[in-house]
């Protein structure tokens, strides 16, 4: 099974290859975890992850740079269904735009929007940073099988996923309102927390990603 981890010059490349590494060594399977900005590589790939980390824009302008890059995703994971997984800033640009900095178009893989953190309690912080715990909204979804509502997760953001419908919500968490935590459809998923860094929560979710077949 080939994986590629999609390097366009954002996100903790190397911390999501290693969890990826040593989830498919749990699962008893055998993976090529690879980190690519090739596009024919990842066009080839039997499972996409796509992180992020900084300013949606920037994370936008750097997938787009990348020759052929937008194509060979929508080749791969909007024609030939393939697993997608993306992981904080990743998970964003699954939206339709983003708010942040102005007005950004996004991927529009999952209808929504990306909009600035306003709590209710003004005494938190922000960027909403550390352990949370999750709910689990959706229905049982392979990728969350095992992973409880309480189970805590690791979160570095100040912008939020706002769905466009409750459907494709598969996971919240409270933070001065609900956010989404987790959001997917098809064969796409999408974590605003980081698995990398969530312990057993992420490599169990990993797990389950590598097992996954939609």
């Amino acid at each position: 099974m080939n994986v590629v981890v999609i390097d366009y010059g954002s996100g903790n490349l190397r911390s999501v290859a290693k969890a990826l590494e040593r989830a498919a060594a749990e699962s008893d399977g055998a993976a090529d975890i690879r980190v690519t900005d090739d596009a024919d590589i990842v066009r080839r790939a039997d499972r996409i992850v796509l992180p992020g980390v900084g300013a949606f824009g920037d994370c936008l302008a750097g997938l787009n740079g990348l020759p052929g890059m937008r194509e060979a995703l929508t080749e791969a994971v909007l024609q030939e269904a393939r697993p997608f997984l993306g992981i904080c800033v990743g998970m964003q640009l699954l939206a339709d735009c983003s708010l942040e900095h102005g007005r950004h178009e996004g991927l529009g893989w999952i209808g929504g929007e990306v909009t600035a953190l306003d709590p209710v309690d003004k005494s938190l912080k922000i960027p909403h940073m550390g352990w949370n715990e999750l709910t689990v909204t959706a229905g049982r979804h392979p990728v969350l099988a095992g992973v409880p509502t309480g189970a805590h997760a690791y979160f570095v953001h100040s912008f939020a996923f706002r769905c466009g419908s409750d459907d494709t919500l598969m996971a919240s968490v409270e933070y001065g309102g609900r956010l989404a935590a987790m959001v997917g459809r098809d064969n796409i998923v999408g974590t605003q927390f980081h698995p990398e860094k969530s312990q057993e929560t992420g490599l169990r979710l990993l797990r389950n990603f590598l097992r996954w077949r939609p």
